[in-house]
């Protein structure tokens, strides 16, 4: 099966949509599928306003249309909602193909917290987008139901996994600093809630690892704070494992792979006590979520490694792969099904027409 994945979000772009696609395509084959990637790849690209790191595709449906064209796929996923994702669906509806969509961000509050554009308006937007999809890959409950208080139908489960290979407790510590050190993964920008981590009155030391827009004015503010820039493989892998608690400052994640990681490594993690948090840590003794976030960060310096690891052991990418490459599967086979449905009575009404004009 040849499954064509398209998306705005790619390399060198490092964040858990890219993350979770590259391990889609790794798998592919294990499931019997040759998967390709439809990116900002081989277009002109601007910068998106207010965020000029992530660069997005000057395409045209023709030029889209003739990448899938070559590729032949016998199902398209569309994985964001930016040129590519549009230019995609636009084509897939022309050429009557069947196609799935994944909700990776919360959009509307991710927009709300840089314009004053009222959620409403965002979550029509999504509806339509979406809704011509004939499924919708979302990675918790919480999202699910959030997805259906506000009209969106056909929702699957597509939940998220950790590299338990490369993630996990080591001896040595690369981190050179006062303990206990709190830890922050992710990308330094408005909708990740870093100040409400970083304003915190806290012992020991407070890291920060990724890189983005609002970085250079959160130096400035937090001198005390180090800063590392973007890491990754063991080299991030190790400074989770040197790190004492993970702090979760974001509101609008829909899951947070860097979840997953940090537990991995034996890391407990402090949070808000909101979606992606609430959905990964139920009922697991891994993390302390709270509306107080130092008082949650300090709480969880208290939870033994042993909780981490037990929750991450629970996430594998292979049973991530299982629930996406299954659900295109079943997808594909009922249009399908459904094509063949459709050709048949076709016949069947040509058949009748020619009996009555021979009549």
């Amino acid at each position: 099966m040849r499954v064509l994945i398209a998306t705005d979000a790619w390399r060198p772009q490092i964040n858990g949509v890219v993350r979770s696609l590259e391990r889609m395509v790794e798998a592919g084959p294990s499931f019997g599928v040759t998967p390709h990637m439809l990116t900002p790849e081989g277009f002109r690209q601007i910068g998106l306003p207010s965020y000029p790191d992530i660069r997005i595709a000057l395409a045209t449906q023709g030029a889209i249309a003739r990448r899938i064209t070559d590729f032949g796929p016998d199902h398209i996923h569309i994985a964001t909602e930016g040129p590519i994702g549009w230019l995609t669906r636009a084509v897939c509806l022309a050429q009557k193909r069947t196609f799935t969509t994944s909700y990776h961000t919360r959009f509307p509050q991710y927009v709300a917290a840089r314009w004053p554009i009222p959620e409403r308006w965002s979550y029509q937007f999504l509806r339509r987008f979406h809704g011509a999809a004939a499924g919708v890959m979302v990675s918790t409950a919480t999202v699910e139901a959030e997805l259906k208080e506000n009209g969106f139908e056909r929702i699957l489960r597509w939940g998220r996994g950790v590299d338990l290979q490369q993630f996990h407790p080591r001896q040595a510590s690369v981190l050179d600093l006062p303990r206990p050190i709190f830890l922050s993964v992710g990308r330094v920008a408005v909708e990740k809630n870093l100040d409400a981590f970083l304003s915190l009155r806290l012992p020991g030391s407070k890291v920060v690892v990724g890189d983005g827009p609002a970085r250079a004015d959160l130096q400035r503010a937090f001198p005390d704070v180090t800063f590392l820039g973007t890491r990754e493989g063991d080299d991030l892998a190790a400074i989770y494992a040197s790190s004492d608690v993970f702090v979760f400052p974001s509101l609008t994640d829909t899951f947070g792979i860097v979840l997953l990681e940090a537990a991995a490594s034996g890391l407990p993690v402090a949070a808000f006590p909101v979606q992606g948090p609430s959905d990964v840590f139920a009922g697991s003794g891994a993390a302390v979520l709270d509306e107080d976030l130092r008082r949650a960060a300090l709480a969880a310096l208290r939870i033994p490694r042993e909780a981490c690891l037990g929750l991450a052991a629970g996430h594998s990418w292979q049973s991530s792969a299982e629930q996406f490459y299954g659900h295109i599967q079943r997808i594909s086979q009922r249009a399908s099904v459904q094509n063949i449905t459709t050709f048949a009575n076709a016949r069947a009404g040509e058949a009748q027409v020619q009996e009555r004009q021979r009549a």
